[in-house]
């Protein structure tokens, strides 16, 4: 049997603990190994993090079914980990953040740097992320094909812990707009029904902030996961400020996060 390969970038803090933690958590619902990435800036530095992942893994109690290696690389973590992720064949790459101000303590001015330098989805936790099994998944999706590429992602996710997905998006006053929603939206549940995911649908009025109404729902529902396709041509405003708010939710929930190629480069 294959197994699931999840990369956790770790910076030697209790975020990347809790990290690790989370990848555990997961791995004991599915055949995993879990590679534990560590990268400096220098090749003394690098001697230094061995022993340091050496001990993290020394006192970490591994599930049966797991494999738990390290790798440890002098490089930029603005480049590396994706290409670490794709020479080691990941499926997912579970990262933990500092919250609003530690995406930038943990990866510099530029957080979303590192997720655009990956094809393989990020999962990102915070220090409180509750380790508890998925029950219900947010996915809000807007006018943009680039914003469905995050559906099959997450449907993926709602497969392993047995989920719902909460499908959302805002009313169109347009008409032509509001019919390009509603495609958007048929083809979404389609593909949920097709692969018999539980999917739930909400258009919000239109006006307001997008975010916020996600939150509101998010705690209405219950949802206990984000997962969001980054686009920077989205329809949305700033959505930068949108996608880092949905990364470290006030809620501490772990959100998923894929960047999404030019729907140009894609046939729909």
């Amino acid at each position: 049997m294959s197994k699931n390969i999840y990369l956790v970038p770790h910076d030697l803090t209790a975020v990347g603990d809790m990290a690790l933690r989370y990848a555990l958590h997961m791995g004991k619902k599915v055949n995993s190994e879990i590679i534990l990435l560590h990268i400096t800036s220098s090749k003394a530095d690098s001697i230094k993090a061995m022993v340091k992942i050496d001990e993290i893994i020394a006192k970490t109690e591994v599930p049966y079914g797991i494999e738990l290696k390290r790798v440890v690389r002098e490089g930029s973590i603005f480049e590396d980990i994706g290409k670490i992720a794709h020479r080691e064949g990941a499926q997912l790459i579970i990262m933990g953040t500092h919250g609003s101000s530690g995406l930038q303590k943990l990866f510099g001015s530029n957080a979303i740097k590192v997720v655009t330098s990956a094809d393989v989805p990020f999962l990102i936790v915070q220090k409180n992320t509750p380790l508890t099994d998925i029950k219900n998944i947010i996915v809000p999706i807007d006018l943009t094909k680039e914003s469905l590429q995050i559906v099959n992602v997450a449907g993926d996710m709602a497969n392993i812990y047995g989920a719902s997905v909460h499908v959302v998006g805002e009313k169109q006053n347009d008409e032509l707009l509001s019919q390009q929603m509603k495609n958007r939206i048929l083809i979404v549940k389609n593909q949920y029904d097709d692969r018999s995911i539980p999917c739930n649908v909400e258009l919000f009025e239109k006006g307001g902030s997008f975010t916020k109404k996600i939150m509101k729902y998010v705690k209405d529902k219950n949802v206990d996961m984000l997962a969001i396709a980054y686009h920077t041509e989205s329809l949305l405003p700033q959505f930068d400020t949108f996608a880092q708010t949905l990364i470290t939710n006030d809620l501490s929930l772990p959100c998923m996060v894929l960047n999404s190629k030019p729907a140009s480069a894609l046939y729909f």
